[in-house]
Order: C-alpha cells, then structure tokens, then sequence
C-alpha cells in the first residue's frame, strides 16, 4: 500500500503544491491546517484525493487524529512573517515552537519513518561574506542607517557577499529566525532520540502562483505583485541592494519529496534554493515588467526594518549532493508564470497598514 503522508500547514502556499507532487508520485496525502486568514483569505480546494483535518497543530486531539496511520510528515505549519514577529512575539512562538513540541510529542509515539521540517534562510541572519583580506566571515554587522545599509568589516571596509552554506553559524536576527530555529533543532534533536528519521530544509525566498497576496508581512513578490496590481508601486526597506535567492514553489515541493525518499540523509539539513542572487530592487523591476506597468519604479524607503538582514543567497553543493536537487524553474519563466497568475486576481494592498504598525512600533528606522 502506497505511504500514508501528512503536511501540517497542507492547505498553505508550498502545501498545495506539495500536495500534488505527492500525489504524482503515488502517495496518500493527509493535511492538517488551521486555515488562518492572514494566509488563507480564499476558500481552499484541495481536491477529492487529499484528505482534509480542520485543527491547529497546538491542539493534542486535533494532532492525534491527523497522525492516525501516517507514515511520514512534512511539518510546515508556521507563522510567517519577519517584521510582524518583532511585536506579534506570543503568537509567534506558539505557533512555530509550542506547534513543533505538541506534534513531536504524538509523533514519536508512533512507526513513523521520516519527517521533513521547513527550516528558513532566516536563521542565518547575515549570509557569508569574505573581507578585503580574503578571510571568510562568519558574523558579519551593520554598517549602519541611512546611506550606509552594507555589511562592515572591523576597519570599517565593506564585505563581499557570498554563497551561504549550511556550515555557516546561525545569527538569529528576529523572532521569526529564532523559532524556525527552534522548528528545526527541536525536530532533528527528538526524531535522533526516537529512532526516527528526520530532515530539515532551509527555505529561501519562494514565490510562485498561489501566494497569499493579502498578506503584507511575508513573500516579498507577492506583496509587490499585490501593489502592482493595484496600480501602486513596489515598497523597498533600505536601499533596494539588498540580495535575495527567489525559488519557485515547484522546486520546493520537489526537494521535500526527495527528503521523504532519499536514503542516508538522516540529520541532514540542506539548503533549497535558486542559486541565483538578485537585488530586491531588481526583482521588483523585473515584476512590474511582467505585470506590464514597467512604469511603476519602486518605492525606496531609505529606512531599515529591525530584523531584516543585507545579503543572503543559497549554497547549494549539499543539496545537490545529498538529496539530488537542483533548481529547474529559471527566474524569467517563474515571474511570467506568477505575473499572469496574479493579473487573473483580485487583491487588498495592505502593505501601507503593516509600514505604519511597524513604524509606530519603533520598528523602522
């Protein structure tokens, strides 16, 4: 009989797509999803084949049910949100790490095989950076506000961004990064003292069509596309030079089915990602131009959002070593694909509301 999967946070963004690449391969899909309305602000279909439990992955009973003859479990269930979790920090950390210890409880209770956990970018704060020396840093600072945005060495020169690895030390600088740490230590370390398998994927930033484009603090092309679409144009923190690794949703959902079937990568944790690196300010150029309203030129703040980080794009060799993975959605095809995805919906431009909570919250500065 084919394996029996959950995906607790199912009926999100990478859950509905992981949902049909599981299904593709033959698996049976169960989803456990609270539904929350920040992310869900649509009704959620996820076809005939996929079973559906309604419940909050903090609730015992509403776990129990979800995990009755499971084989295996992706963990996706989080709140999502840099900025927001420097306020929002209870609701935060119950969710993310309260949520992780209530499932690891039922599931080492069980012959479970495997479970893959979503893991974040954020949890390295900075990204690798090498000195004018040529020396590699680890944790590298700020050089400050206003016209001074880069990553500083000591003697005040800046740094040159390069491809984070895995090995590269955490620097958690936000609430968020901080309990998606939580999500994956806390997973690694009980299924090891379980006998289960388990295997932690550090996400980068992934769009792709069906994000939530109401959702002001999280995706940040979905919340350009959500301006854009509303004849605004994008808002940047900073200076707009920041560099990011954008991955399509597909190539996500196909590294968490490589980490449920790829044998010997117990423990392991790998980066998902492009391996391209582009500025924040590109990417909005880029998808205003999708869009058709290249005329609509970003908005620069000017102003840094506190646990936000300057530079951060994956290394991929253990990825590509370890569970065989390599992108496949080139960024050009991606945007066009999310771009005429977006134009086909209609959508609340919220991110006026989030700068100014942040902002009267001392956030932005």
């Amino acid at each position: 009989m084919a394996e029996r999967v959950l995906i607790t946070g199912g009926a999100g963004f990478i859950g509905r797509r992981l949902t049909d690449e599981l299904a593709g391969a033959g698996y049976r899909v169960r989803v456990l999803d609270a539904l929350v309305g920040q992310v869900h602000s649509r009704p959620v279909d996820l076809g005939p084949d996929v079973e559906f439990v309604a419940g909050d992955v903090r609730d015992p009973s509403a776990v129990t049910r979800a995990l009755d003859g499971v084989d295996s479990i992706v963990h996706l269930a989080a709140e999502v949100g840099v900025g927001q979790s420097m306020y929002d920090v209870a609701r935060y950390v119950a969710a993310n790490d309260l949520g992780t210890a209530v499932l690891m409880e039922e599931a080492v209770k069980r012959p479970i095989r495997r479970i893959a956990v979503a893991s974040s970018m954020s949890i390295y704060g900075e990204g690798l950076y090498r000195d004018a020396d040529g020396a590699v840093v680890e944790t590298a600072g700020r050089g400050g506000t206003g016209d001074g945005f880069e990553v500083l060495d000591d003697a005040g020169r800046p740094l040159q961004p390069l491809p984070t690895p895995e090995w590269k030390r955490p620097t958690l600088a936000s609430v968020y990064a901080l309990t998606k740490y939580v999500q994956e230590r806390m997973t690694l370390t009980l299924a090891a003292a379980y006998g289960i398998e388990a295997v932690a994927l550090r996400l980068f930033n992934v769009y792709g069509p069906g994000q939530a484009l109401e959702n002001p603090y999280t995706g940040v092309l979905a919340i350009f596309a959500s301006r854009i679409l509303n004849g605004r144009p994008p808002m940047i923190f900073e200076d707009g030079l920041q560099r990011r690794d954008f991955v399509h949703v597909d190539d996500v959902a196909r590294a968490f089915r490589l980490a449920l079937e790829r044998p010997g990568v117990a423990g392991g944790v790998f980066n998902v990602g492009s391996g391209r690196d582009v500025t924040v300010a590109e990417v909005a150029r880029e998808i205003a131009a999708a869009m058709g309203r290249p005329d609509l030129e970003p908005e620069i703040a000017g102003k840094a959002r506190a646990g936000d980080i300057r530079h951060c794009f994956a290394d991929l060799s253990a990825a590509r070593a370890g569970l065989g993975y390599a992108p496949t959605r080139v960024f050009p095809e991606g945007l066009d694909q999310l771009a005429a995805w977006v134009r086909a919906q209609t959508a609340t431009d919220r991110t006026r509301d989030a700068q100014r909570e942040l902002e009267t919250r001392g956030l932005v500065a």
